[in-house]
């Protein structure tokens, strides 16, 4: 796991106030980020159950996540990262997460673009920002973002909200977008300066594309869809005349 994406779950956690129980698919805890990819310590008092296709480390439940066996609206947060580019069936798997989440509940899904081949058992997809949003599509509000160049992206957020969608989603993804751009610019601020000097030195030898993509690496962006109806129009102005943040927008679809 990345530290840009436990970032993303630690966000969402917190901004959204995510209650339990939890179901994380792809707990799976891989040696040598048994501390960095474990996501409990993120959910403090809440139930929380890790469930992985292999048995292992972090793992309560085996389960197929195409082929859920748990119960109609059994879940009430969705925690899924990491995980579905190793998913074959994935479209499925979503609809099945879908299925699983009681309403008023939010699922939460990260994957990576921009990104080498990995083998956690296999690697099938990469997911761009418009096929997230097709994903969470049958849900009743999302915000979907991503990280790195606009053209090419290295991560994909989404966390989206099955109805009734209560006015907290609004505050609550307005305070999460802060949070997760307050952390990336202090992440670009804390690169090793090696790193830097490296990039400085070979930017004469790169194309345009791979300096965008180096340029951009800390950018965040994301869209919010939400139901259109009158109850939404105070916070939706409200937080689209909010205070601009510097590297991050949030747009309203």
């Amino acid at each position: 796991m990345r530290d840009n994406v436990r970032e993303f779950v630690r966000c969402a956690a917190e901004a959204f106030a995510l209650q339990g129980p939890v179901y994380e698919f792809g707990a799976y805890l891989p040696e040598g980020q048994e501390e960095l990819a474990d996501l409990r310590p993120l959910f403090p008092g809440q139930q929380y159950v890790g469930c992985d296709l292999r048995p292992g480390p972090g793992v309560n439940r085996v389960q197929d996540l195409a082929a859920l066996t748990l119960a109609d609206e059994s879940a009430q947060t969705i925690v899924c990262v990491e995980t579905l580019e190793h998913v074959f069936e994935a479209r499925r798997a979503v609809e099945e997460m879908i299925r699983v989440l009681r309403p008023g509940g939010v699922l939460l899904v990260a994957a990576p673009l921009d990104f080498h081949i990995h083998d956690h058992p296999s690697d099938y997809w990469r997911l761009t920002p418009s096929c997230v949003t097709r994903l969470l599509a049958p849900l009743d509000a999302a915000l979907v973002g991503w990280q790195g160049s606009s053209r090419f992206p290295h991560t994909v957020f989404g966390v989206a909200a099955k109805g009734p969608v209560h006015p907290r989603f609004v505050r609550g993804a307005g305070e999460f977008v802060r949070q997760m751009q307050k952390w990336s610019a202090l992440a670009a601020c804390k690169q090793h300066w090696q790193r830097r000097l490296k990039q400085w030195a070979a930017r004469c030898l790169m194309t345009k594309s791979e300096h965008a993509r180096r340029r951009d690496y800390f950018q965040i962006e994301f869209v919010l869809d939400l139901p259109k109806s009158p109850d939404w129009r105070h916070e939706l102005l409200e937080m689209a005349q909010g205070e601009p943040h510097s590297g991050s927008r949030i747009d309203l679809a």
